[in-house]
């Protein structure tokens, strides 16, 4: 398994604390092992296994509570005395489970940890129940520091590397550009990245696509239409970093022979936010203080699913590295908007407890015209927080009146 501290940091933060501990995230980008790899540190720090209670309700291993009520008795049963750590994966499964959860909640004996794979985990009614009572992480596929620790990892264990790196290097571990080249193609799902070739790695993307879209989105809508909820995605996928309205993508999309109202493509994009397939970035008025209703932009929740949907050569580097970055700052920070600033935008806004940074994203800025036209929008920002501008460049970076100039690469691998 490969150490994910981001999230282990923050589980040990909040261990023992009167909140329950909520990691929410899209299917298959780790939860379940980061839960496990928590219980093991509890072990290690000389909690009995016997204190530790750990259910994943997607398994198929045991005949498992999918009611509230049985749910709470489950549990109690299995309750040793002391402090129980209690971990409850993919509990959206059972119904109205936020009784059972409110009421193990209140217990003195149990520090209660849950997962779920979709926003409706913490939405309406439940949101007012537990209000004021839980704490929650997001949890993304692996960061590129995270990819390029586990291909170190596959190294040490003589695991043959995707078929695209050179063969030189199929038996020794990839340069960090060949990595970084790897992982802007097929994304950071954690077992997509112990895929070998880009077709198993293709064929798994639909299966994990497939399963959030029969278990999370289906059922709230049943009625959608297949083919142009997957025409939807696929014109996002192809938009990332695009200011996009409703009506444009709409129209688009029916001059493409589909049949879809802008209420269904409204629904679509809801379902897609609420799986963590696609995030929404708003648009900030820096000089106004305000958010802007219109014109946000799409990202993806892992570019792997890009390279699934509209293949390996579609669409620029540009593109994918917005999205990248995007991902990592929803990492770092606990807000990423677009800058609005008059006529011009800065990429990224990212603000976390009382600082702001701002980021301008370019592939490169070798070209004079194109790094004054970068570094333009950071420039008529007048506060003093920092800003950066992060390219692929390594010719040119360092300090420029007061804006770093960074390498991508090496701003994605900083501790």
């Amino acid at each position: 398994m490969i150490p994910r501290p981001h999230y282990m940091n923050w589980l040990k933060q909040w261990k023992d604390k009167d909140v329950i501990k909520v990691v929410t995230g899209m299917r298959r980008a780790g939860k379940s092992t980061i839960l496990k790899m928590f219980q093991e540190e509890l072990v290690h720090s000389g909690i009995p296994e016997s204190n530790i209670v750990s259910i994943n309700f997607e398994s198929l291993d045991e005949k498992l509570p999918t009611d509230y009520k049985n749910l709470y008795d489950y549990v109690v049963d299995q309750l040793a005395a002391g402090v129980n750590y209690i971990f409850l994966d993919e509990i959206q499964t059972v119904d109205k489970f936020e009784k059972a959860v409110g009421a193990l909640y209140v217990r003195d004996d149990v520090d209660l940890y849950l997962t779920g794979s979709n926003a409706f985990l913490l939405s309406g009614e439940i949101a007012t129940l537990l209000t004021g009572r839980y704490v929650e992480i997001l949890a993304h596929p692996y960061s590129f520091a995270e990819y390029y620790s586990s291909l170190e990892q596959n190294a040490s264990d003589s695991i043959t590397f995707p078929l695209e790196f050179p063969t030189e290097f199929k038996s020794s571990l990839p340069t960090k550009e060949e990595a970084f080249n790897n992982y802007l193609t097929y994304g950071g799902l954690p077992y997509a990245a112990t895929l070998s070739d880009g077709q198993t790695i293709s064929q798994y993307l639909e299966g994990v696509f497939s399963t959030i879209l029969m278990r999370d989105i289906a059922p709230r809508r049943p009625r959608m239409d297949m083919q142009a909820f997957k025409a939807t995605t696929s014109f996002l996928a192809d938009n990332i970093g695009n200011i996009s309205s409703l009506r444009k993508i709409t129209d688009i999309l029916n001059s493409q022979d589909s049949d879809i109202s802008r209420n269904t493509v409204a629904e679509y994009i809801d379902s897609l936010t609420s799986s963590f397939l696609l995030y929404k970035a708003s648009r900030y008025d820096l000089k106004g203080k305000a958010y802007l209703r219109t014109l946000e932009k799409y990202y993806l929740g892992d570019l792997g699913f890009r390279y699934w949907l509209l293949g390996k050569d579609a669409g620029d580097v540009g593109r994918r590295i917005e999205n990248l970055v995007y991902l990592e700052l929803l990492r770092r920070y606990s807000r990423v908007d677009i800058g609005k600033q008059g006529s011009s935008e800065v990429d990224f806004v990212a603000r976390i407890e009382n600082t702001t940074h701002y980021y301008q994203v370019s592939q490169t800025v070798l070209d004079e015209d194109t790094l004054m036209r970068e570094l333009s929008p950071l420039q008529s920002v007048k506060d003093n927080y920092p800003k950066t501008l992060l390219t692929l460049d390594r010719i040119g970076t360092g300090n420029m009146d007061g804006i770093e100039h960074a390498n991508l690469i090496d701003w994605l691998l900083r501790k």
